[in-house]
């Protein structure tokens, strides 16, 4: 498959699990917003967005597979970078909640690491060029 092709496959892979993302969350919201369900129930639902999240990573990870040697090099720095950036943001915000800071929300901890492997992905893409 050659890289156009890998690339056309990941982006309709993301594009329908993304969708499904945001429909599933909007239903779960308003599920649990609106009913008054057993602890059980508020679990799973609360937790089913959670499912379209993993398509998107098991997309992502077909594309790393299928990309060229070079591809996967920027992109392990990419990731790597991101993810260690990621673990001395959050550690050092845990330090600052000593000081009074407020708690620093794990919900935003996924979102952040990928923001800032979008942004060294830039950067360590522009260098390979």
């Amino acid at each position: 498959m050659n890289p156009k092709q890998v690339m056309r496959r990941y982006v309709k892979e993301f594009l329908i699990a993304m969708s499904a993302y945001v429909v599933i969350l909007i239903l779960s919201i308003s599920i649990l917003n609106r009913f008054d369900l057993p602890k059980l129930w508020q679990i799973v639902i609360s937790l089913a967005p959670a499912l379209p999240v993993a398509f998107v990573i098991f997309s992502i990870m077909r594309l790393l597979i299928d990309s060229d040697e070079l591809q996967q090099r920027v992109q392990l720095l990419a990731t790597s970078f991101a993810a260690a950036l990621t673990g001395l943001i959050t550690f050092s915000y845990g330090f600052l909640e000593n000081v009074g800071f407020p708690k620093f929300p794990t919900f935003f901890i996924f979102p952040l690491m990928i923001v800032l492997w979008g942004i060294s992905l830039a950067y360590f893409s522009k260098r390979y060029q």
